[in-house]
């Protein structure tokens, strides 16, 4: 993973918000997790991500995260989502 970011965040209230969602995803929990752009992603969590120092383009240094969810219905499928894509995290269970 490279330290860029599309969007990185400095505001305490939107770090918050990424540290919870990152504390709603522990490892190898399954997951449902619906995106903010309304696509929805099932599988299962690789590794509990961490909130991490990213730049944006424009140079920017702020917070946010990476979480690999391998694929409920493909496992050898991975989807790389940045912790500010998710809008809910339900929990299905555990691998």
């Amino acid at each position: 993973m490279g330290q860029f970011a599309e969007c990185v965040y400095t505001d305490q209230a939107d770090i918050a918000l990424l540290e919870s969602r990152a504390t709603q995803l522990p490892d190898e929990a399954k997951v449902a997790l619906v995106l903010i752009v309304g696509s929805k992603v099932e599988g299962v969590v690789s590794a509990r991500p961490t909130v991490q120092i990213f730049h944006d383009d424009a140079g920017e240094e702020g917070i946010n995260g990476l979480v690999r969810i391998d694929d409920a219905h493909d496992p050898q499928r991975a989807h790389y989502l940045w912790l500010d894509e998710i809008l809910e995290v339900h929990q299905t269970g555990s691998a």
